[in-house]
């Protein structure tokens, strides 16, 4: 495996991110949008999930495909983004036909980010305006870290972020991933600099620390968050062209990255979720296994892309937690 030349979900080719903020109320939006409809599929594990329209992305739905898909700040209220991006989409001209009108489908997911210590003061909702801002800022190329879904995300003892990551397999296929990193376990291993992830780093993409010589004792955590303050919510990508089915199949697979890269994950109080996106651009070379070596591609990108989100983060005033470089400077 070696990473894409961006190593960023956009190196699937046809797919475009863009990031929104608002740093005063520390929170943020992604968006994740293609050049055309995309095959769409979605597997929650966490306890204290908040979601939109993801009741359609079961394989038995009508509607098939989708036109954009959203990671948002801001508990059950963040889930106004996808209006904003759902209202540029339909003024484009994108949606699902129905007569004569376009209905944009626009999947999405929030994390909990209300405590953070940012001004939630608002008169109006501002997340509609940030996903439309999302919306037109998507490129090839965007930011990590302390970045759009990102931006007031808190894991374990550690400031969380935004994080992406991709890989091309030998059979000439892309995986992508990205991932808001908002966790109530820890990314890196005791009190330590090293990541869980470490033993799918590429490179030294999140530092090439590797592990420890040592790990701590098993021990029973204690929540550091509340029921429903945490969540990592994720997207992981291919140029393949699958059925739902097959991409619900993926990113159910996809949850195995999350839990190499977070500990605990999947806990009563996180809402950790996947989303699959497939731009169905190259037929699979080998129907039998490649949908077996997607997976794993999936889950080997999803664990880079959480410690590459928090070990970008960057500091800002009035943090509540120390970002990863703060407190372990170069390493």
């Amino acid at each position: 495996m070696r990473p894409g030349p961006r190593n960023l979900i956009t190196d699937v080719a046809g797919l475009r991110v863009g990031n929104a903020e608002d740093h005063r109320v520390r929170t943020g939006v992604t968006v994740l949008a293609g050049d055309r409809p995309l095959t769409a599929a979605v597997h929650v594990m966490g306890g204290a999930p908040g979601t939109r329209e993801t009741d359609l992305l079961a394989p038995d739905r009508l509607v098939q495909e989708v036109d954009a898909l959203v990671l948002s700040g801001g508990s059950a209220l963040g889930l106004d983004a996808a209006s904003g991006v759902a209202d540029a989409l339909r003024a484009a001209g994108r949606g699902f036909a129905v007569g004569d009108q376009r209905v944009p489908i626009v999947p999405a997911a929030i994390l909990f980010d209300l405590l953070n210590g940012g001004a939630k003061d608002w008169a109006e909702n501002p997340y509609r305006g940030l996903g439309r801002a999302a919306l037109a800022a998507a490129g090839d190329d965007f930011a990590l870290g302390t970045a759009g879904a990102g931006t007031g995300a808190t894991t374990h003892g550690l400031k969380g972020g935004l994080g992406s990551a991709s890989v091309v397999l030998e059979n000439g296929l892309t995986v992508g991933a990205l991932v808001a990193v908002n966790a109530l376990g820890s990314v890196t291993v005791g009190a330590g600099r090293e990541f869980w992830a470490a033993p799918w780093e590429l490179g030294e993409e999140f530092g090439g620390f590797g592990l420890p010589s040592a790990f701590p004792a098993a021990v029973e955590p204690t929540p550091a968050k509340r029921l429903g303050e945490a969540t990592t919510i994720a997207i992981v990508a291919t140029d393949a062209r699958l059925t739902q089915a097959e991409a619900q199949r993926m990113a159910t697979t996809a949850h195995d990255g999350m839990a190499r890269a977070i500990v605990p994950s999947h806990t009563p109080f996180d809402g950790d979720l996947v989303f699959t996106a497939a731009t169905g651009a190259k037929p699979l070379p080998d129907p039998l296994a490649d949908p077996f070596r997607l997976g794993h591609a999936a889950a080997c990108c999803l664990a880079r892309a959480v410690a590459r989100a928090v070990f970008e983060a960057a500091a800002r005033p009035g943090d509540l937690m120390p970002t990863w470089r703060a407190r372990f400077g170069d390493g």
